[in-house]
């Protein structure tokens, strides 16, 4: 069993449209309504690869009560949070050239109370876990210690910890050695302080945060491909993907193609490539199923092309 914890989950709707013009009506050709959150689709990517998962989230309001309807829908355990807040709707606006334009909305505020239910729910539901994920943005009211305490709450009750989070809240986990974390080229970026213009860049960086307490890098970087780095070294993953649909959860579908193939080694990695190139070539936020991917397009190699130009130089 997987499970996820998203601090911060939302109600997606992603409209499809020919292409986005400032100040006029644009007509969709096409609209979904998904349960977001990172968190929460590294949950319905496990489930739609016929896994356990189950996902820990605070909930509020009208928008939380569809999160969770739509969850159960998919087969997906949820072990809701009750908070006085609505939880957050978002809009994605997908492009028929692949370009993605998202609208976040911040979300609830948690009380003390709220925070703490939530760290011991996440304790009360991480008894048998291969697994806990913990994706995404901090809301209103938690400081950025607060992934690090999970982190370090997880390792004590002898459970494995993968972060996908950017910012001070992973630089302040870094301490705790999460197991993995998963940022992609411009989060990378960012933890370091400096441009990555090169494979090799996204390399070092990769071994900075190492350096910090990270004991493996899962690193996406985009068209380019995804990097592992750990204490074994480092291997490069890449996949032919002819046509780009949408990009959104195609990291968390990377995350959970990771931990459902050991979370470690170069055969996590591979696993990881082929679900996030099959969630590009999805409408929407749709996680993918094993008939939908691709292994034999997929290359891992530990050759890594270090003086490879990024497609999008990061600064």
């Amino acid at each position: 069993m997987i499970l996820t914890v998203t601090p911060n989950p939302s109600l997606d709707r992603t409209y499809e449209v020919p292409s986005l013009d400032r100040g006029e009506v644009v007509r969709a050709t096409g609209e979904r309504v998904d349960p977001g959150g990172k968190g929460v689709n590294v949950s319905r990517a496990v489930t739609a690869a016929g896994r356990r998962s189950v996902a820990v989230l605070p909930l509020g309001g009208a928008p939380g009560a569809l999160v969770a309807e739509l969850l159960d829908a998919q087969g997906i355990e949820v072990a809701p949070v009750p908070v006085a807040g609505a939880t957050r709707s978002n809009i994605a606006l997908a492009e028929a050239d692949g370009v993605l334009t998202k609208i976040n909305a911040p979300g609830p505020e948690l009380s003390a109370e709220e925070q703490e239910l939530l760290l011991e729910t996440v304790r009360r539901q991480s008894h048998g876990a291969a697994w806990i994920a913990c994706c995404g943005s901090l809301p209103r009211g938690l400081a950025p210690s607060w992934y690090a305490d999970l982190v370090a709450r997880a390792h004590a009750a002898g459970v494995r910890i993968a972060l996908d989070t950017s910012g001070p809240a992973l630089l302040e986990a870094l301490r705790e050695g999460p197991d993995v974390v998963k940022p992609n080229a411009e989060e990378l970026a960012e933890a370091v302080g400096r441009p990555l213009a090169t494979v090799g860049d996204a390399v070092k960086a990769a071994e900075e945060l190492r350096g910090l307490g990270a004991r493996a890098v899962l690193a996406s970087l985009g068209a380019d491909g995804q990097l592992l780095v750990d204490g074994s070294g480092a291997w490069f993953g890449s996949a032919r993907v002819d046509a780009v649909r949408s990009n959104v959860g195609a990291g968390d579908s990377s995350l959970a193609g990771f931990l459902i193939a050991g979370g470690t080694g170069p055969e996590a990695l591979a696993s990881a490539v082929a679900h996030g190139a099959a969630a590009v070539r999805l409408p929407g936020s749709v996680m993918p199923t094993p008939a939908d991917l691709d292994p034999a397009a997929v290359t891992v190699t530990a050759d890594v092309p270090v003086d490879r130009v990024l497609t999008e130089g990061v600064s």
